[in-house]
């Protein structure tokens, strides 16, 4: 139980294990050092509490220390430093527990604890993220053992095994089952889902049949089997194969408290009452014997009827009839009536049955046999000795255990017969190559009482234990062998003592059989037989204390005492063969077919064909005797038979790889994901778990690479001892660290490591981390107190300054207060006294002013008043009459209205019950309104006439003022003259009169300006008051409408919300809708191409199969090209039609003759063209000289004429040797087609077609050259004769006559002088156009020369190839082509070879120099084009002058003058953007242009979408001719031509891109130019003109669309198979961060060399890819909304299949690990902003894989962080959130486990959230596609079609 370890790890806090009766082991820690020689440890266990540890005084073994907390949880148990069962223990316990992991390896053993939930793990997408994988790449799983087992069957070519065991309910059949399932759906196979159904459809039949209700398990098997699944060579399932063991007969007749029989019995019961099973007479369960001992008929949540229908689908299925149905039911049923059979006894020795006993008669009707007989031997049995043969009555007892023995043989027979109908189903005819098995058999089992049925089962288990041990034993010294390392013999437990025990001569078995043989054999007598034979002998062997009937055997996993009653019985298996002779004779067909022997018996094993191997050819059951052994053969015991059976099934797994799975039960109660520690430690140890364990703790259980070693432990090493080799390093340091070198083995690859020594390395290098970690924060915290020191003195420096200046400044501000205060005082003083002084001043002065004012106004006021109070008396007594009258006027209107207000109170009551509407409101405000601009209005005239009022009121107080300014001017001329007015009393007296009245009138006019001012006041208060009414209401009402504006506002923003938001949840689900629709379409389509391509293969299958060619007839051609393409348009039929007469005869000897007269006439033609050129110069220099000496061709015009009619002589010579040419070129051409040579010169020959189209290309050349040189001749002709009419015509004509008539002598000078000066100017005007003309000349002779230079390279180059045989010629033009281009780019590469950036500029460049001199040679064109017109126009012009001009020159000036050569220029055509073809070269088209197109050829990047432009020009001139057949023949000929390259090309990238990217080109083209006004808007006014008149392509656009979505879907599967493999490893596996992440202690991880390495990829080489992918869409010139669409489909599957690796890798789930992923998302989305395609939806999809990179990086401690993580993981599902926290692991001590209860508290925030169960993302997903219009704007008609397509037969039009 306790191992002694390093002494000195036992030290203060170290965790150590201690026994415990109920959890088994518990963990506490060290309270203080442990010192040799104490007795005592003194712990603090997990509970809190301290606990005194006695250690055994006599071992003084120390208790198992505990693992690091980063190994725990780890994949593999034997990556764990200290290997011990509790350990073991607590590490399943957390990865069930904590982690949810029910799979575990331990060494090559699978643990898989059966979880009692079902778990989203066994989807076929995890499945397709196994497979493939090696074994310790990914998370333990039974996928992966079981792909294992697939690899090293398809590598090692040898058998496999798949051995699954454990006790009942621990999942050994549904394990067994998804090991079939990966299977059948990894092999490929057209036929996996058939054998994989009906492989399980026979699950339901051998559960019915074979399993029952145990104290532990509901559905317990009660027998073991060995499927094998058949592959073939392509390791393709093909069939598969079932053998059973040992079948618990005993349970069909008796059951202990709560078990149950098998389920068929009471699936039958319960189907009693349906019509069929009437026959059968069955009832309730309880009523039969057989069926009710248990006492526990009904399985909680089990719908027996349900389970009977499901069995009898399953019998359909695997080809068992209805008849054949119904017999088997017959026959169970006749075992239940059986069973209720009751003896009845005469005396002790004898016995009967009642007559006509209902059970029996029910049993002899269903079994067919006579009742009489049958009874008869039921209560009788047949002596036979050597002389006679008696009948001896048997006991009640006897008769009992024969009627069960019968039971009990019936059923066996049964159940092998159903077996081998199951195989016959699953047998396939098909050879089978090789298989996989998987075993799924008991395991070790004890119970309170075990019988022979343990025994059995047991004594399988010490078998397989052994192979296992041996197994383990045997991989582990290979392990040490392969890395050369010494190593000593392991001591493991070796159970070979205990297997002798069991089988071995005079073992227990063999004890057994020789017991049954005996007359009076019991079983006590074989316990007594066993005490004297291995008691005391055989330490294995024990016996009771209490007891002489039993028996103890010590097994690997346990001791087992074995109850000795039965087993003699059980042994034996007696069955009396009178019963059987009964049955036999039974008039039930099927019953006597269970009783035949093994030769006559139904077996599919017995006609295996000989291709399967000898493994294979067994029997399902155990073999018998010979035909002629009837009598013996039911005397072979049942342990002999299973002995038998047990040996063959050693020798299968011996001869086959095995790979186990142990499954362990948790708990007895079937709790989900509860655990056991009692129940679990039991099956551990049963297993064979521990037992691995234990041989791998033996030798060097853990392993590192050297690398892995120096990445994980450099922090162990100093500078100095790292060395460039790892190894030399790995070794200096672990001989510095560990002393013990026995503790530690260098091999070749690999370090090996004693138990416990990761777990000291680990110790050391965590108190190095913590060591540094300390320093860190000692230094960082010293940083940071001293920096906040350095703060806080600075601080206060600061304070003190601010402090001190503060109170300097409020020192001064006193002082220059109390300064300025008694300035201010002073000041203030002065101007009191000053301000006192001026107000006593002023204040006497107006004193004097108003007292002699008083005294004056007092006697003028009484002279005033005097004089005025008549006139006031006149006017008082007027205003009262007045006043009167007002009054009375006012009462009268008062009256009006009161009257008037009453009806209108009445009236607005009235109204006021009206208007209670929005529009009432809105009405009387618009009236009131109305009123108030009245009302305004009406003020605003009385305002006017107030202000007239006051007008009129000031002109009379300016008047009056006037007239008092002027009285007193009187006055003061009075008082002057105040003598003279003595003298004129009497005037003074009318002055005072008139005086008096004037007052009068002033007072009068006061009083009215009194009055008119008070009513002007009244009047205005009476209007403000109104208005101010007036406004009140108006701001009520405008307040009403306000607030009504505003809930109409709200509302209708209410209802515009309401339906914006409505719009934009319809408008979302309408794109889901519609993407799914899309979606749902693009798969169909995807199913369609699929079959479509499965329809297309299984024709070419069928024509393959029907045209075999006979032996001897078909002949191969010698000249057939090896690299033909193989679509070729005639098919097998045709060839093999058309190779009878394709004779082997040899070629004539003239045809070598005519191909070297063609080589030589061409040779002429080169000749002949450069002697042409060299004339043509020497022509053009020679006018050159005439133009430049005019006088000397006047002195000599007889040599001109020579010159000129030499030069026509030539011409004319190389016209005549043109023609001859010609002649001889078209004999040439008739020689070759009527030679009859039928290899080379047949007119389909491709020498022929070669031969003919060089003959045509260089005829055509010549008539080309022909007229160039006309059109220069005529030009120059013209030219010169532009020069020379001038001369000839002021010569001899125009002057002559010019003189007759001129007869004046100054009129002669003037003319003379105005033609000189014309002259003048146009020999300057021709000198200037005379040097540019040989500037452009010169650059183009020196073009010329190039190009004839090239001409005759290609000349050279074509004479050489048509040397060449056919097959090479091809070839060897691509090669010239293929070197020329690399040359270039090679110049280039390594130009620019240290800088990719230039190079990739520089190719940009260069396509868009390319475009820009297709865009001037188009220029040039059209300039060429109007030039010319201008030149027609011009030599027209020339030709009536000259006409004009011959009419006026006299017949001997026409004999004189040369012959001129005739100007015949060449008209030029205006191209339509059409491409005309014929119908027959329709394939030679496609072939060309389509079928053996290359997607790198020059002449097709030129122009991006080259091959549509065509293919739509040849459209568009069938549409032009109306031709719907031709226009019908070419799509469909174009769309199953591209179909044909993709199916060929599939897999070439480059291809699909090419052919998507012409595809779309051309759907584009069929909808720019369909005529339609949607797509015509962004078209030119000539590319409207070339839409199509007559037909309407629109379905031929639907069917290039969907072609377009397969293309698409093919790209995108291409681009996926690229991808896939680089992924994992850029994206996850390799550091981009070097030194991030850390290693871990691994185990047996990898250790199996399934895929070898090919090469490491990287996050660069996914971004090289992604380079690639996206440089050649974009040379393909691909819509830029499509380049997005793949982009973004790419970025998906990076994002989902590096997720789904994620989730299912529990080493990748660390912080570290974060950091690396959201470092490679981040260069993804960098390389996405190089690429400006940010918006192109790429970046969203990484978001699942970003929020799982923060998920493992974030803290998650808190209710905050739980939070946190919910609102920042909403792309993530809660599957994969609890996932990925669940793997979640701590790669150093610094790091903290996720909590259980923080999981459950995200699990329970997260409950609401609606969102897919499926753990992994599904990376196969194709995003639908859509193909947004991209009109194009190249003209058609600039469009030139390159030589290099082989397009000559079509021309433009």
């Amino acid at each position: 139980m306790f191992c002694v370890e390093g002494r000195h790890l036992y030290t203060k806090f170290a965790r150590v294990w201690i026994p415990d009766p109920e959890e088994v082991w518990k963990s506490a820690e060290l309270l203080k050092d442990y010192k040799p020689g104490d007795k005592v440890l003194l712990l603090h266990l997990e509970d809190g509490k301290d606990l005194e540890y006695r250690l055994d005084p006599k071992t003084k073994e120390l208790p198992h220390l505990r693992n690091p907390d980063i190994l725990v949880g780890e994949n593999d148990l034997t990556a764990l430093s200290y290997l011990h069962e509790p350990a073991v223990l607590h590490n399943l316990r957390v990865r069930f527990i904590d982690s949810k992991l029910i799979y575990t390896y331990c060494g090559i053993v699978l643990v898989a604890i059966n979880p009692y939930e079902q778990l989203p793990i066994y989807g076929e997408d995890i499945i397709n993220a196994y497979s493939g994988q090696n074994m310790g790449d990914m998370d333990p799983h039974i996928f992966a053992v079981a792909e294992e087992a697939y690899k090293q069957m398809a590598r090692d070519e040898r058998n496999q095994s798949i051995i699954v065991s454990g006790e009942s309910g621990a999942g050994k059949t549904v394990s067994a089952k998804y090991a079939m399932r990966y299977f059948a759906t990894v092999s490929g196979s057209a036929s996996e889902a058939n054998v994989e159904e009906k492989v399980l459809a026979s699950n339901p039949i051998m559960e019915s049949i074979g399993n029952a209700k145990t104290t532990r398990n509901d559905n317990s098997s009660r027998f073991g089997k060995y499927i094998e699944i058949g592959f073939d060579k392509r390791y393709r399932i093909i069939g598969a194969n079932m053998r059973t063991y040992l079948l618990e007969k005993s349970r069909v007749v008796f059951q202990a408290e709560e078990e149950r029989n098998y389920h068929i019995f009471y699936q039958l019961c319960a189907s009693a009452n349906s019509p069929e099973f009437k026959v059968l007479r069955l009832g309730d369960a309880n009523n039969f014997h057989y069926t009710n001992q248990g006492g526990s008929p009904v399985i909680e949540g089990v719908d027996d009827a349900k389970e009977m229908a499901h069995t009898r689908q399953a019998c359909t299925l695997l080809g068992i009839s209805e008849s054949y149905q119904m017999g088997i039911f017959r026959i169970l049923a006749g075992i239940l009536h059986l069973g209720n059979v009751v003896f009845m006894s005469r005396d002790s020795d004898s016995c009967t049955i009642p007559p006509k006993h209902e059970p029996l008669s029910i049993f002899c009707d269903l079994m067919g046999v006579d009742f009489e007989e049958m009874c008869h031997w039921l209560c009788h049995r047949k002596l036979a000795t050597a002389t006679e043969t008696y009948i001896k009555p048997i006991s009640k007892l006897q008769a009992t255990n024969a009627r069960d023995a019968l039971a009990k043989h019936i059923y066996a027979k049964l159940f092998n017969w159903i077996v081998d109908h199951v195989n016959q189903a699953l047998h396939s005819a098909v050879k089978q190559h090789s298989f996989i098995g998987v075993l799924d058999i008991y395991g070790f089992e004890t119970f309170e009482i075990n019988s022979f049925e343990q025994f059995c089962i047991n004594y399988a288990n010490e078998k397989l234990q052994q192979q296992f041990n041996m197994h383990v034993f045997k991989l582990e010294q290979e392990e040490y062998m392969k890395e050369q390392i010494p190593w000593t013999l392991i001591d493991f437990y070796d159970n070979q003592p205990c297997i002798n025990l069991i089988e071995s001569k005079l073992g227990i078995l063999d004890l057994l059989d020789e017991e049954c043989k005996m007359p009076k054999g019991t079983d006590d007598t074989w316990a007594q037989k066993l005490y004297n034979t291995h008691l005391n002998k055989c330490a294995l062997f024990e016996k009771p204390r209490l007891s002489n009937k039993a028996f103890i055997i010590q097994h690997f996993a346990d001791k087992v005492e074995y109850q000795c009653e039965g087993f003699l019985e059980k042994n034996k298996d007696t069955v009396f063969e009178e019963q059987i002779k009964v049955l036999k004779s039974s008039k039930f067909k099927m019953l006597p077919e269970l009783f035949q022997d093994d030769e006559k018996a139904i077996s599919p094993t017995s006609a295996t064909s000989s291709g399967r191997t000898p493994l294979t050819r067994t029997p399902s059951k155990p073999t018998k005797g010979r035909p002629g052994q009837t009598a013996k053969e039911h005397k072979k015991t049942v342990g002999h038979q299973f002995r038998n059976s047990l040996h063959l099934l050693m020798e299968t797994l011996n001869a086959t790889t095995p790979h186990y799975v142990r499954c362990i039960k948790p708990n007895d109660f079937k709790f989900p994901f509860t655990f056991d520690e009692k129940r679990a430690v039991q099956q551990l140890r049963a297993c064979g778990v521990l037992e691995t364990i234990r041989i791998s703790a033996a030798g060097f259980p853990s392993r590192w690479t050297y690398q892995e070693f120096f990445s994980r432990y450099r922090v162990l090493m100093k500078q100095k001892d790292v060395l460039s080799d790892r190894k030399q390093t790995c070794k200096n340091v672990l001989e510095k660290l560990i002393v013990d070198k026995d503790k530690y083995q260098f091999g070749k690859t690999k370090i090996f490591f004693r138990a416990g020594q990761v777990a000291y390395l680990e110790k050391l290098r965590a108190d190095k981390l913590r060591a540094a970690c300390i320093r860190i924060q000692k230094t960082i915290r010293g940083w940071l107190l001293r920096k906040k020191y350095l703060r806080m003195r600075k601080a206060a420096i600061t304070v003190q300054r601010y402090v001190r200046g503060h109170q300097a400044r409020c020192y001064a501000k006193f002082l220059r207060r109390t300064k300025a205060a008694t300035i201010i005082q002073k000041y203030w003083r002065m101007y009191v006294a000053r301000w006192r002084y001026k107000i006593t001043r002023t204040a006497t002065i107006v004193l004097q002013s108003y007292l002699r004012g008083y005294l004056a106004r007092n006697r003028y006021h009484k002279i005033l008043r005097e004089h005025k109070a008549v006139i006031i008396q006149k006017w008082v007594r007027g205003w009262l009459a007045r006043t009167y009258y007002r009054r009375s006027i006012h009462a009268i209107i008062y009256l009006q209205c009161c009257f008037r207000r009453m009806m209108a109170k009445r009236e607005l009551k009235k109204l006021k019950i009206e208007a209670r509407s929005v529009e009432r409101y809105k009405k009387l405000h618009i009236g009131m309104e109305n009123k108030i601009m009245q009302l305004q209005r009406k003020v605003d005239e009385q305002n006017k006439d107030y202000k007239c009022l006051m007008e009129k009121l000031t002109n009379l107080e300016g008047i009056y003022n006037s007239e008092t300014e002027k009285l007193r001017s009187d006055l003061e001329r009075l008082q002057l003259s105040e003598e003279e007015a003595k003298i004129a009393t009497g005037r003074v007296l009318s002055l005072q009169e008139e005086i008096a009245k004037l007052r009068k009138d002033l007072e009068q006019t006061q009083s009215e300006k009194k009055s008119i001012e008070e009513r002007a006041d009244r009047y205005k208060q009476e209007t403000e008051q109104l208005v101010s009414n007036l406004k009140e209401e108006n701001t009520l009402l405008k307040q009403e409408k306000e607030a009504l504006n505003h809930r109409i506002v709200e509302q209708a923003k209410e209802m515009t919300e309401t339906m914006e938001k409505k719009l934009v949840e319809e408008t979302k689900q309408l794109e889901l809708d519609l993407n799914d629709e899309r979606l749902r379409y693009q798969n169909l389509l995807n199913e369609f191409s699929r079959l479509e391509e499965r329809y297309d293969d299984l024709k070419e299958e069928m024509t393959l199969m029907v045209n075999v060619p006979k032996p001897g007839h078909k002949r191969t051609d010698s000249t057939h090209s090896s690299n033909e393409s193989e679509y070729t348009f005639s098919s097998e039929i045709a060839e093999t039609e058309d190779i009878p007469s394709r004779t082997e005869e040899p070629s004539e000897k003239k045809v070598p003759l005519d191909m070297s007269l063609f080589l030589k006439l061409q040779k002429r033609v080169t000749e002949l063209e450069q002697e042409k050129q060299v004339m043509q110069d020497e022509l053009d220099r020679k006018e050159e000289q005439v133009l430049r000496s005019k006088a000397k061709e006047e002195e000599r015009p007889q040599i001109r004429g020579a010159e000129l009619e030499y030069e026509s002589l030539k011409r004319q010579e190389l016209e005549s040797e043109n023609k001859k040419l010609k002649n001889e070129l078209n004999e040439l051409r008739k020689a070759l087609s009527e030679k009859s040579a039928p290899e080379v010169t047949a007119p389909g020959a491709p020498a022929y077609r070669v031969l003919m189209e060089q003959l045509t290309s260089v005829s055509e050349e010549l008539d080309v050259r022909k007229e160039e040189v006309l059109i220069l001749r005529s030009q120059l002709v013209s030219q010169k004769e532009a020069i020379q009419p001038k001369n000839t015509m002021t010569d001899s004509t125009i002057l002559l006559e010019d003189v007759q008539k001129m007869k004046d002598k100054g009129e002669i000078a003037q003319a003379y002088i105005g033609l000189k000066e014309t002259n003048r100017l146009l020999e300057s005007q021709l000198q200037s156009q005379k040097r540019s003309h040989e500037n452009e000349a010169e650059a183009l002779r020196g073009e010329i020369q190039s190009l004839k230079e090239e001409n005759n390279r290609q000349q050279q180059l074509l004479a050489q190839n048509l040397q060449l045989p056919p097959e090479a010629r091809i070839e060897a033009s691509l090669q010239h082509e293929i070197t020329r281009l690399t040359n270039e780019n090679l110049y280039f590469e390594e130009l620019y070879a240290d800088d990719p950036k230039k190079y990739q500029s520089y190719r940009i460049s260069l396509y868009r120099r390319m475009i820009d001199l297709m865009e001037q040679l188009e220029k040039q064109d059209k300039t060429v084009r109007k030039l010319k017109k201008q030149l027609k126009v011009f030599a027209k012009k020339i030709g009536e002058l000259e006409v004009g001009q011959m009419e006026n020159i006299s017949p001997g000036q026409i004999i004189d003058e040369p012959i001129r050569p005739v100007n015949i220029p060449r008209k030029e055509k205006d191209f339509q953007g059409m491409l005309e073809y014929k119908k027959e070269d329709e394939q030679k088209l496609v072939k060309n242009l389509i079928l053996e197109l290359k997607p790198r050829g020059v002449a097709v990047n030129l122009i991006p979408g080259l091959p549509a432009y065509i293919l739509f020009m040849c459209v568009r001139h069938a549409d032009y001719l109306n031709d719907d057949q031709k226009v019908r023949s070419l799509l469909t000929s174009t769309i199953n031509s591209i179909k044909k390259v993709l199916k060929k090309r599939g897999d070439d990238f480059e291809t699909v891109s090419f052919w998507l990217s012409n595809t779309c080109r051309f759907l584009h083209c069929l909808k720019q130019y369909s005529g339609e006004e949607g797509f015509m808007k962004h078209n030119t006014s000539r590319q409207n003109e070339h839409c199509l008149t007559n037909f309407d392509l629109a379905e031929y656009r639907q069917v290039l669309s969907d072609l377009a979505i397969q293309i698409y879907q093919q790209l995108v599967r291409v681009l996926e198979n690229i991808l896939q493999p680089m992924i994992v490893s850029g994206m996850l596996e390799h550091e981009t961060i070097q030194g991030v992440s850390g290693v871990k202690p691994t185990g047996l991880r990898k250790r199996t060399s399934s895929i070898a390495d090919e090469g490491t990829y990287t996050l660069d080489s996914i971004l090289r890819q992604l380079n690639s992918f996206h440089s050649v869409m974009c040379q393909h010139g691909m819509d830029p909304e499509l380049i997005k669409q793949v982009v973004k489909q790419m970025f998906y599957i990076v994002g989902a299949v590096t997720l789904n690796n994620l989730l299912l890798r529990k080493d990748m789930c660390s912080w570290s690990k974060g950091m690396q992923i959201r470092y490679n998302v981040s260069q993804l989305e960098e390389w996405l902003r190089d690429k400006n395609l940010m918006n192109s939806g790429a970046k969203e999809t990484l978001e699942p894989l970003i929020q799982a990179a923060q998920l493992l990086q974030v803290k998650k401690k808190t209710d905050d962080d739980a939070e946190a993580i919910c609102s920042m993981c909403n792309a993530l599902t809660t599957a994969q959130i609890v996932k990925v926290l669940n793997l979640y692991t701590p790669v150093n001590e610094f790091e903290e486990r996720v909590s259980v209860s923080f999981i459950r508290t995200i699990q329970m925030r997260l409950r609401d959230r609606k969102d897919s169960p499926q753990l992994l993302m599904d990376a196969k997903h194709i995003f639908p596609v859509t193909f947004p219009f991209n009109p194009s704007s190249l003209a058609l008609e600039t469009i030139q079609i390159p030589a290099s397509l082989g397009l000559g037969f079509i021309s433009r039009v």
